[in-house]
């Protein structure tokens, strides 16, 4: 059975996103334990690196987090009843951390910075249909 999330793959640098889900808004984060957890401010552990596999799929790792040991990456992924992975269990080559990301719409953001972090804090969140995310600001968005 195929269940679909909408999120919003925003670029925070080379090969680098964030994830936010366009409902609540929250971004991926993943934790120096491997755990996923939700955040709603952009901060360093919200960044992934995008990868293609062989296979075509889209793959994210923390740029943060690896194995000290042997330096492999931690993955996202989702197990087959759809329940996130400590990413150090998430292999790269298994099913579980392939993705096939499928535009939509596409906006262009501007960059969320960690410095507008203690700007947005004591703001109300406006609940408009504009896509907005931790300071960011929708640049240009076609209204088709």
């Amino acid at each position: 059975m195929e269940s679909k999330a909408l999120f919003n793959l925003i670029p925070v640098g080379l090969r680098v996103v964030a994830i936010q889900g366009v409902k609540a808004g929250l971004y991926v984060a993943m934790n120096g334990e491997g755990y996923l957890y939700s955040s709603d401010i952009f901060t360093p552990e919200c960044k992934f690196k995008e990868s293609v596999f062989e296979n075509y799929y889209v793959i994210y790792s923390s740029t943060l987090y690896r194995q000290q040991e042997s330096g492999r990456a931690w993955f996202l992924g989702l197990n087959k009843e759809g329940q996130i992975m400590k990413g150090n269990r998430v292999k790269k080559t298994k099913p579980s951390s392939h993705f096939v990301p499928k535009p939509i719409e596409v906006c262009m953001y501007r960059e969320p910075s960690l410095h507008e972090i203690g700007e947005k804090q004591g703001r109300s969140r406006k609940s408009s249909g504009t896509p907005t995310m931790n300071g960011g600001k929708v640049v240009n968005q076609d209204s088709t």
